[in-house]
């Protein structure tokens, strides 16, 4: 007879912890609703203050660290719109940049100056201090209205050919801006995009989002990043019903198995036009805080490569994480902006992010093909009701070890 102790007893999802990673996650899954707010919310207080300390040990030197900051909120947005398709339902989506591109467009083509859409600088609601506002429920929809459209014909396809139909998808969307120079003003852009006039003082007299208030500590950049915030939380926080709902569970089941799906009586084409829509409409938000944070809109900004890191962020933080795929976003804007101040034999090293990235993949790819935090599956209506009666131990019983007889 031999006794032995098992020191990492399997968690309530049935994965036994290993590591840092999994020890958090499943503390934090282990705590209810009102405790994860207690800790979540601190949190969000502290990343928010990052740029307003300007910590030197993870400060940018060569760019503003507001304003790389106010690009990682940007980015996150389009990570965890991403998320939805790529992670959540399984639809390799790699033309995402041109929902990006639709919202964008949608901003600057209502609110610019130089927009062919008006024949007089007056245009109404969207001349005003509040035109930017005006405008983001407005990109929200025919951003979505876009995914619908692309999504009704296409989705009826898989894998790689739905890959190279999203690709062609994201090409036509900028060779369309770089063309229709009626419409869109062509290469030489948009400038003028409003912005959110709010803050207005002697001092900043466009306000505090103008790229006027370039100096100080509470720049445009800081600003831009607390609105980020706010609107990553509002997102997390509908996504993160979805999930919980019949319209999660239906994502899950695609992405594990379309057929078994199928056959089991989900509507996959449905739900996977649910996740195209919904992705689109939060790829269209983040494009109405590009156009507004960077006030000037061109097709140069939407290309194949600025999808592919949208998809690397994915991919590194973790398919199917909300948090991870936010933690993937601020690796590929901060990395690039940290080392841009350093030189090795007289080029920085911040022009070769995208070996940098691509050597980060590959490695990801051999070790941790999963991603760095990797999504657990558990049950997710109900799931925080099973984990604390599997976690209630009978009086008298151990809790920290469990003895197995052979």
């Amino acid at each position: 007879m031999t006794t032995q102790r098992l020191s990492n007893p399997p968690t309530a999802d049935g994965v036994t912890p290993r590591g840092l990673g999994d020890t958090i996650r499943t503390w934090w899954n282990g705590l209810p609703r009102a405790a994860q707010w207690a800790v979540g919310v601190p949190a969000i207080i502290v990343l928010a203050l990052l740029p307003v300390v300007d910590p030197p040990l993870i400060a940018t030197t060569a760019t503003d660290f507001g304003a790389t900051m106010a690009q990682f909120a940007m980015v996150a947005l389009i990570a965890i719109g991403l998320n939805v398709v790529v992670g959540q339902t399984g639809l390799l989506d790699l033309g995402y940049v041109g929902f990006y591109a639709v919202g964008a467009y949608v901003v600057a083509l209502l609110t610019s100056p130089a927009s062919p859409l008006w024949s007089s600088p007056d245009h109404g609601i969207f001349s005003g201090p509040w035109a930017w506002l005006a405008c983001v429920p407005l990109a929200i929809i025919i951003t979505g209205i876009t995914g619908l459209i692309l999504g009704t014909p296409t989705l009826r396809v898989r894998g790689d050919y739905l890959a190279i139909v999203t690709l062609g998808f994201g090409e036509i969307v900028r060779l369309l801006a770089d063309n229709l120079t009626d419409v869109t003003n062509g290469p030489a852009g948009l400038q003028g995009v409003l912005f959110p006039e709010l803050g207005t003082s002697a001092e900043h007299p466009e306000g505090v989002f103008s790229n006027a208030n370039n100096s100080g500590t509470l720049n445009y950049g800081v600003w831009w990043y607390w609105l980020g915030i706010v609107l990553v939380v509002l997102v997390l926080l509908v996504v993160g019903n979805l999930e919980r709902s019949r319209v999660g569970r239906s994502w899950v089941a695609i992405r594990e198995d379309e057929d078994a799906a199928e056959i089991m009586g989900v509507p996959t084409f449905k739900y996977k036009l649910w996740a195209f829509v919904i992705g689109a409409g939060i790829g269209g938000l983040s494009g109405a805080v590009y156009a507004g944070q960077v006030q000037y809109v061109d097709p140069k900004a939407f290309t194949v490569i600025n999808s592919m890191l949208f998809l690397c962020a994915v991919v590194l933080g973790g398919q199917g994480n909300k948090l991870g795929v936010i933690v993937g976003a601020f690796i590929i804007v901060y990395l690039p902006a940290r080392v841009q101040g350093i030189e090795v034999g007289g080029q920085s090293l911040g022009d070769y992010k995208y070996l940098f990235f691509g050597i980060a993949l590959v490695v990801l790819m051999v070790f941790r093909p999963q991603g760095l935090f990797p999504a657990r599956q558990r049950l997710i209506t109900y799931g925080r009701q099973v984990y604390s009666a599997v976690q209630r131990v009978p009086k008298g019983r151990a809790t920290a070890t469990e003895e197995v007889g052979s």
